[in-house]
């Protein structure tokens, strides 16, 4: 069966990147990206779509299956927020091949995002330059589509304040966030608290240690039961990200996403002669930054978070990169783009075996073995309960 699966993902990576790859990249990346929402929405529509999709992209392994914070995952490869911003893909997916899906970012209000041209491709540097501004329908609508709704696998809702010069002042974006947040107490099975936007009015207040612990005092108050993540920024020195521990662990806070997009230039992943001045950077060109505050997080805090790593993965090996350094969960969007829908299937299929090499039996067992000697009898179970509290 392995083997099937294996030969399926060749066929599939053959024909995404002779073919597909070389339609697609031609095409505006904004009107290609709405035109494979659209096409999604219409997969999921249906039984038979679903299935044959399934068929084409899933794969699924007992050594993959973890619990974490109560909600279980079968597989650690999830969509990161930003694809689908407006929730409309939480059918199709799962079939897709994903172990969870985050949704959003979503906002208090409504919000058309920032002029267009907003996104870019960097061909030579695999990544994207992204500024949209945080373009989605608002909570209201968002929550009333998804209310009641049976998901596959599990769906985290990113929440970010509204794009405006009204949410500027910390008062406003607060209660920006709480709207938003409250409307999906009922919705959804963990929450991610974006405080890294780069692209949005004001900047990133909530970065900054008192405003933080202002925000997050204020949706302690609100009741539930779901896990809290914090997004960050890959920007942040060791110092700030000290500080958004020490708040975070005043509250309700049970992990952090490591990263967001990065807002700087002199990387030397860039290698594209043309960047836009504007938007943040995604894919290969943020992946050390990344991997540096995985690490740096899991350590400083001895595992007590659980982390769910974002920004580089294209391959099995850069999952497990960002496994064994700390990370609980791995999402991505650009390196589906580059690499065609079918590298899930493949990053997954590729962790089995690095485990098997590794001699372990189950992924959560190599969660930061790169500080630690590799014992294949571990268990990382209690930590997972453990990291709520």
């Amino acid at each position: 069966m392995e083997f099937l699966i294996l030969l399926r993902n060749l066929i599939n990576r053959f024909f995404y990147k002779i073919i597909l790859k070389q339609i697609f990249f031609r095409i505006d990346p904004e009107n290609m990206h709405d035109s494979m929402v659209s096409f999604g929405v219409l997969l999921g529509k249906y039984w038979l779509t679903r299935k044959i999709v399934g068929a084409f992209f899933s794969y699924s392994n007992k050594t993959l299956e973890q619990k974490i914070l109560g909600i279980k995952f079968k597989n650690p490869i999830g969509l990161g927020a930003g694809f689908d911003k407006d929730a409309v893909l939480v059918d199709i997916l799962p079939y897709v091949g994903f172990g969870f899906v985050e949704v959003g970012s979503i906002t208090g209000e409504p919000c058309s995002g920032n002029p267009r041209p907003r996104l870019w491709r960097l061909k030579k540097s695999k990544g994207l330059v992204v500024n949209y501004g945080l373009k989605n329908e608002g909570c209201e609508k968002i929550a009333k589509r998804l209310l009641g709704k049976k998901f596959q696998v599990p769906v985290g809702i990113s929440i970010a304040k509204t794009n405006s010069p009204k949410t500027v002042s910390d008062d406003a974006g607060i209660n920006d966030y709480v709207k938003a947040f409250g409307k999906f107490v009922t919705i959804g099975d963990y929450f991610t608290i974006n405080i890294s936007c780069p692209n949005a009015f004001g900047g990133q207040p909530f970065t900054d240690a008192k405003r933080l612990d202002k925000l997050i005092g204020k949706i302690d108050k609100i009741s539930t039961k779901k896990p809290i993540f914090l997004k960050i920024s890959p920007d942040l020195t060791h110092r700030q990200v000290d500080r958004i521990i020490e708040v975070s662990k005043r509250h309700k806070v049970d992990g952090f996403v490591c990263t967001n997009l990065t807002s700087q230039r002199n990387n030397k992943r860039i290698v594209d002669r043309h960047v836009s001045k504007e938007g943040g950077i995604s894919g290969k060109v943020v992946e050390e930054k990344a991997n540096d505050l995985i690490s740096y997080i899991y350590k400083k805090t001895k595992g007590r978070y659980v982390i769910i790593g974002l920004g580089g993965v294209f391959s099995a090996e850069d999952a497990y990169k960002k496994i064994k350094l700390g990370a609980s969960l791995v999402q991505l969007i650009t390196g589906m783009i580059f690499e065609g829908p079918q590298v899930i299937s493949e990053i997954n299929q590729g962790v089995v075996k690095l485990l098997k090499t590794d001699g372990l039996e189950n992924v959560s067992q190599a969660i930061g073995v790169d500080r630690q000697t590799i014992d294949p009898t571990s268990s990382s179970e209690l930590d997972f309960e453990g990291a709520s509290s």
